[in-house]
């Protein structure tokens, strides 16, 4: 069996950013797949679970009440090593233009108070896997990268 191209990537040179991990036509659409990588895969530790889920709840949230890119938000998922999520456009997109929106989005991470959106039995499969104090030292983390955006954290390494 082929291995499949996210398993081509360097991770041992992999830096926290935002890369696009795959273009796929639907029709007439491109879906752009972006891995919003958040650690360091293999140098830093991952993520727990529930940083994870929360990121997913809070950003699921914001994005899709987002005027401009609610409606072309596809996904908004955890990646399984727990280093990141993947986060699928409608549109044949670049890191560079959706920097603004998640940067946007992790700021209201960081800055969320309140109930946790859809953290309720009724509303989610696993609700009590929620951390919202650690997922924000995770959006603050996460916004160093941000705010310098270079290409070494947009262009995957070889």
């Amino acid at each position: 069996m082929e291995k499949i191209a996210s398993f081509q990537i360097n991770h041992l040179e992999l830096l926290p950013g935002i890369y696009v991990s795959r273009k796929d036509k639907v029709g007439a659409e491109t879906i752009t797949t972006f891995d919003i990588r958040m650690h360091a895969p293999n140098r830093e530790p991952v993520m727990n679970t529930a940083e994870m889920h929360t990121i997913e709840h809070l950003g699921a949230t914001f994005l899709r009440n987002d005027p401009e890119w609610g409606p072309k938000v596809i996904y908004v998922g955890p990646m399984g090593c727990r280093t990141g999520c993947y986060i699928l456009f409608a549109g044949d997109l670049e890191p560079r233009d959706i920097a603004p929106i998640i940067t946007r989005m992790f700021e209201f991470i960081r800055d969320f108070e309140g109930e946790i959106p859809g953290a309720a039995a009724h509303d989610c499969g696993n609700y009590l896997d929620h951390n919202l104090a650690m997922t924000q030292y995770e959006a603050r983390k996460y916004l160093e990268t941000l705010y310098h955006l270079e290409e070494k954290n947009m262009v995957y390494p070889k």
